[in-house]
């Protein structure tokens, strides 16, 4: 399976070394999971693609500068009519201290990955994709 081309926007799942990264998204109304534990990603400009998209908000939301060879695609996820793309990004503990708060949504911090996925604060369907996907890998 490929990336969809009609996607809304895209997540990606950042492993500093064990560690999960996380934002808290803010309580803006009308925004959906208001004050639960997200991934970087967001909305898709334009016509860029979903790598594009996503390594773009990582580094407007935490600074980062991905390495695009190192995106793993993980899934398309229905939602409101289109899909989300979500990707998984392996890199070292070193970018704990790299990642900066880009200023959307609460802050940021990190957990280990089965904490995400067992957290009442987590964005349920996104606990459910990383779950997933942790069992792939193991």
């Amino acid at each position: 399976m490929a990336p969809a081309r009609d996607f809304i926007g895209a997540k990606v799942m950042v492993f500093a070394g064990d560690r999960l990264l996380v934002l808290r998204r803010d309580h803006t109304p009308g925004i959906p999971w208001p004050g639960k534990l997200d991934f970087p990603g967001g909305g898709r400009e334009g016509t860029e693609d979903a790598a594009t998209c996503v390594l773009r908000e990582t580094f407007e939301e935490l600074c980062l500068r991905l390495d695009p060879t190192r995106l793993r695609f993980v899934e398309n996820r229905v939602a409101r009519g289109s899909h989300g793309v979500f990707f998984a990004y392996h890199g070292p503990l070193a970018l704990l201290d790299q990642a900066r708060f880009g200023g959307e949504g609460d802050g940021w911090g990190d957990m280990a990955p089965m904490d995400y996925v067992n957290s009442p604060d987590a964005i349920p369907p996104f606990a459910a994709i990383l779950g997933r996907y942790l069992s792939d890998i193991e």
